[in-house]
């Protein structure tokens, strides 16, 4: 690819898959899953792997993550959103504690 061409490609459309939050459960009692998609595909729509999961309404720790997979996707390219990314570091800092005690 040119170099002139590159400049003008936005970050966002080279990277194609993202590690994102996939709506389930009913009306009012929100569950998502922890997803790996394609960044075309639509938020409830078809994913690559389900990683983890997230319920709102639960106390206390409210997310599991799949930590191996997600370093896997990670290290392949995919981008995780703002949210998500908030729970990786989270989990990683959990596992850290817990290996240290």
């Amino acid at each position: 690819m040119a170099r002139w061409l590159q400049a003008d490609i936005p970050l966002k459309r080279l990277n194609m898959v993202k590690i994102r939050l996939k709506r389930m459960g009913s009306k009012n009692r929100p569950y998502y899953r922890v997803v790996v998609a394609d960044s075309r595909s639509p938020r409830d729509g078809k994913c690559i792997e389900e990683i983890g999961t997230y319920a709102p309404m639960r106390e206390g720790e409210n997310y599991d993550l799949k930590l191996d997979r997600v370093d896997y996707w990670l290290g392949v390219g995919a981008r995780p959103s703002d949210t998500v990314s908030s729970f990786i570091k989270k989990a990683r800092k959990a596992a850290t504690a817990a290996a240290e005690a």
